[in-house]
């Protein structure tokens, strides 16, 4: 089922330029109302589904019908942002719930910061790719 927004809880994040979930969608399906001041999707059946409007919705006011290997049939699943992680409610239909916490990226979209990750570590040994057991290609004898 494609993103959808509660209106009640939609306030078009205090008529900034372009709300949040207009920011975050792959698909540009997200706009908002200026005469109600409350965002839509406005074109559900484009939706991926992806739950990036769902997750960086600062009010919490859009939802996504869960995948049914995620949440059964009739659950829920409902986000809580942090400042380092999302935490993932899902509620199922008699009532238990489950949470799962995920950190979520904390460096600036497309900065270089392979010299931090990659800190520490040893220098690629180029010629372990001719070994057999890499990749999915033949293994030959050497």
């Amino acid at each position: 089922m494609p993103s959808f927004v509660i209106a009640e809880k939609c306030d078009g994040c205090k008529a900034q330029d372009k709300t949040a979930c207009q920011y975050i969608c792959p698909n540009d399906l997200m706009t908002l109302d200026r005469n109600l001041m409350k965002a839509y999707n406005q074109e559900p059946e484009q939706c991926w589904e992806c739950y990036n409007c769902v997750k960086i919705c600062p009010q919490q006011a859009i939802e996504v019908r869960a995948y049914q290997d995620f949440a059964p049939l009739g659950g829920n699943v409902i986000p809580m942002r942090g400042s380092d992680s999302i935490m993932w409610t899902v509620k199922f239909r008699n009532g238990s719930l489950k949470r799962y916490k995920f950190p979520i990226r904390l460096t600036a979209e497309g900065a270089n910061n392979a010299d931090t990750i990659y800190a520490g570590l040893p220098e690629p040994n180029f010629d372990d790719l001719k070994k057999p057991g890499f990749f999915n290609g033949p293994c030959k004898a050497e």
